[in-house]
């Protein structure tokens, strides 16, 4: 029997589907495999090698390919735990391999998840800098190379409308806290309801108060039941900075908690006291000594990195010199860690937006000019040397009032630092050089202004007193070391004596107020010697004295109302009134009740003053022409009735006596009582208005979306109106309509029409202007004999 018609058709297809069910069958048995083996991991045995570690093959191959095979302390530790899903609070020192220690558990934790494109955001990482951001992307990319996943860096200083186009594909997110907040108040189609895993590097700063607001909002779009790690070498335990992420039994992993030192044992640390004066001295020394190695010198505020690296390029110290602060733009921010990355010698001055997590190869010293805030911020700025198992040197320079206070505070974090003095005959002065470059450039002589005044604000709002005294610091001396003539007046240095000097003036004007009344004929001498040889008629218009003596004919004038202007009695006050008026006085009385509002019968003005009605204090008050406000200071409370739930009245201010008060028990169980009452119904209202306006910021995006997706649509119908379809053929071809109808839905590409279609166009408009004229218009070519036809015709 023959076979039936098309079955060879059939059969490749049936093959393609028995394969891809087969591939399919393999895929769902390797990921209940990799499930059950994430189950029966356990926790207590020590991992030392990726191989060891259940993970799937796409994670596998990419840490193969980027080379990394053995697993550090704190990747050993924290990683499976956060295989099975648990919260992550991880500490290690600087330069111990934190950044693989949550992105390995992030793609896994996805992958397990099947997770597509469709599914939406599902991992989040917050840094809180952009290098930081950057430097955590690119291993991501490196490891997860064989991932299907969508990945995307959200960070400052780039186009926002770009990332708002691709921001809803993405599975994976790298930001920072205040651009991730802006995508989230105003990016229409990115969603979070759906988040599997919230990351955060260098924990401890995206926590603090200056991220608060911004991490608080991010937190208030964030579903409630996720997986949450975070990250730190110095990792923060404050239960509020806890109970603000909503975290779940979280596993603590301090790998050197119990070390006997906060910093790696390759790290040598040493400090140098030198006054405030010689600072820029003793570091344009130790460059030149210096010439092969790689430093990076860390100053308080992005003024001083400026001055100093101008200062210093200009005197060519025979190396190259950088600098990175936060006021400059992304690209050049990224191409200076780019070169000093790739550099062999060179000096990177910087601000503390490269203190943490930047991981610069092969850096020899970390020298810090300014004495740092805290012993935090020490440890995590000596850590951009000595990573991972490398040799590194630190240098802290202090001044002698911070010695004390700061050796205090890094022997209280258990950091090892000795002390180094420096070499005489390698000490050189650069304050000449300064000052004569300042002399000459006016641009950096201002530099320099700004530099003292932001060094001098950074020390004034440091909260430990103790180390950083701003009173204890030669600031002249400071100013004269930069190049400066004089030290800059600083406006918030006065205000601290601002009190003792009117407290002082007060006094000294009462002490020569007691002198003049005391002795009269001094005080007459004095004021002789003070008056000026050329006195002006201002002068002699304030002197004047007697002002209060008024002329006869101006005490006799009357006002309408009939009192006299001088003396404000009735027209027969006698002219006496002038000399008793101070002496004698008529205290006012006001009229209170029926009587002071008019509405005590017959009484006039003269009886309600002699009356004893008249006592009472009531005052009328006209205001802007209205009608009269009556102030009565003996007004009585009032009556009004409060009704409970059961129907009975009570005064709407209830009062208790001493015996009821004392019969409720002890005053401060009482106080306790009612504190933890309102508190309860605080927090309680507090749920209520925070769902409220949660749920109108939800209906106000999701407006805002269905308006913003309406937009779209019709602009993609107008656009492909205009543009879509082919030109007009005047000859049409057989089978040219159907071929091309597929076509005619999608829009061109290019921005304007080209010139056979605006050809095409003219060509439509004649035809058509010739049709309403009334001309017949050309016969309908379809074959070959037509088109020979109608150019015969055409011929003539």
């Amino acid at each position: 029997m023959a076979p039936a018609r098309g079955s060879r058709a059939k059969a490749p297809k049936a093959h393609h589907e028995s394969a891809r069910s087969l591939k399919r069958k393999r895929g769902e048995e390797e990921l209940s495999s990799l499930i059950k083996r994430v189950e029966e991991l356990d926790l207590k045995t020590a991992v030392k090698n990726f191989a060891d570690l259940p993970l799937s093959e796409p994670t596998a191959n990419g840490l193969s390919a980027s080379h990394f095979k053995v697993l550090t302390d704190i990747q050993s530790r924290a990683i499976p735990h956060a295989l099975k899903g648990r919260d992550i609070l991880g500490a290690a020192k600087t330069g111990s391999g934190k950044t693989l220690a949550f992105l390995i558990p992030v793609l896994e934790n996805l992958y397990r998840k099947q997770w597509t494109e469709y599914d939406g955001l599902g991992a989040l990482i917050l840094s809180p800098t952009r290098e930081l951001a950057i430097q955590i992307f690119e291993v991501l990319r490196k490891v997860g190379r064989y991932h299907a996943f969508s990945a995307g860096l959200v960070i400052g200083g780039k186009s926002l409308r770009e990332e708002q186009d691709r921001l809803g594909r993405m599975n994976i997110l790298v930001c920072t806290p205040g651009r991730m907040l802006q995508h989230l108040d105003q990016t229409a189609m990115f969603e979070t309801h759906n988040l599997q895993l919230l990351v955060m590097d260098e924990a401890d700063r995206i926590l603090d108060m200056g991220f608060q607001k911004t991490i608080d909002a991010i937190l208030d779009h964030l579903p409630k039941e996720r997986q949450t790690m975070l990250f730190s070498a110095t990792q923060t335990k404050k239960v509020s900075d806890l109970a603000r992420l909503s975290l779940t039994e979280p596993e603590y992993v301090a790998v050197h908690e119990s070390a006997s030192a906060a910093t790696p044992s390759t790290l040598q640390q040493h400090y140098v006291v030198t006054p405030l004066a010689n600072k820029l001295d003793t570091l344009w020394s130790f460059i030149r000594s210096n010439l092969k190695s790689k430093t990076v010198v860390f100053l308080s505020s992005g003024k001083q990195v400026r001055f100093v690296y101008e200062s210093f390029r200009h005197l060519q110290p025979g190396i190259p010199l950088m600098h990175l602060h936060g006021r400059q733009k992304q690209g050049g921010r990224l191409d200076i860690t780019t070169k000093f990355s790739q550099s062999q010698h060179s000096v990177l001055f910087a601000t503390d937006v490269a203190a943490r997590g930047l991981d610069f190869p092969a850096v020899d010293w970390v020298i810090q000019m300014d004495c740092p805030e805290d012993a935090d911020t020490y440890i995590h700025r000596v850590g951009r040397t000595a990573r991972y198992e490398r040799v590194g040197r630190a240098v802290l320079f202090l001044d002698p009032s911070e010695e004390k206070g700061m050796l205090k505070r890094l022997e209280q974090k258990k950091v090892p630092i000795e002390k180094i003095n420096i070499k005489s005959n390698k000490q050189q002065t650069i304050k000449h050089q300064l000052q004569n470059m300042c002399f000459k450039d006016p641009e950096l002589k201002y530099l320099g202004q700004k530099a003292f005044i932001s060094y001098v604000k950074s020390i004034y709002v440091q909260k430990d007193k103790e180390t950083f005294n701003i009173k204890a610091l030669p600031l002249e001396e400071f100013a004269g070391s930069l190049g400066l003539p004089g030290a800059p007046r600083i406006k918030f240095i006065k205000g601290d004596d601002t009190k003792e000097r009117k407290n002082a003036s007060w006094k000294m004007a009462h002490l020569s107020s007691d002198e003049e009344d005391s002795d009269d004929g001094a005080s007459k001498k004095k004021k002789k010697k003070e008056e000026p040889q050329v006195r002006t008629r201002y002068d002699r218009m304030f002197e004047r004295r007697n002002q209060d003596v008024l002329a006869d004919h101006y005490s006799k004038l009357i006002n309408d109302d009939g009192t006299l202007i001088a003396t404000g009695a009735g027209p027969g006050a006698g002219e006496d009134a002038d000399e008793d008026a101070d002496f004698l006085s008529v205290k006012r009385r006001f009229v209170a009740g029926d009587e002071g509002l008019g509405q005590g019968g017959d009484s006039d003005s003269d009886s309600d003053s002699d009356s004893p009605e008249a006592d009472t204090a009531t005052k009328k008050v006209q205001i802007d022409g209205k009608e009269p406000l009556v102030i009565d200071s003996k007004r009585r409370q009032g009556t009004k009735l409060v009704y409970d739930d059961d129907g009975n009245a009570h005064e709407i201010y209830e009062m208790e006596d001493e015996e009821q008060f004392k019969a409720r028990g002890d005053p401060n169980a009482q106080r306790e009582r009612f504190v933890a009452q309102e508190s309860a119904r605080t927090r309680e209202a507090d749920i209520e208005d925070k769902e409220l306006v949660r749920a109108k910021k939800r209906e106000k995006k999701e407006k805002r979306r269905a308006r913003e997706r309406a937009l779209a649509e019709e602009a993609q119908q107008e656009s492909g109106e205009e543009t879509g379809g082919l030109p007009y053929v005047p000859f049409e071809i057989p089978g040219s309509a159907s071929e091309s109808e597929p076509e005619r839905d999608a829009p061109r590409q290019q921005e304007g029409p080209c010139l056979f279609c605006r050809r095409s166009q003219r060509v439509q408009r004649r035809r058509t202007s010739e049709e309403e004229q009334g001309k017949a218009a050309p016969p309908q070519i379809e074959t070959l004999e037509d088109l020979e036809a109608l150019a015969s015709g055409l011929l003539g």
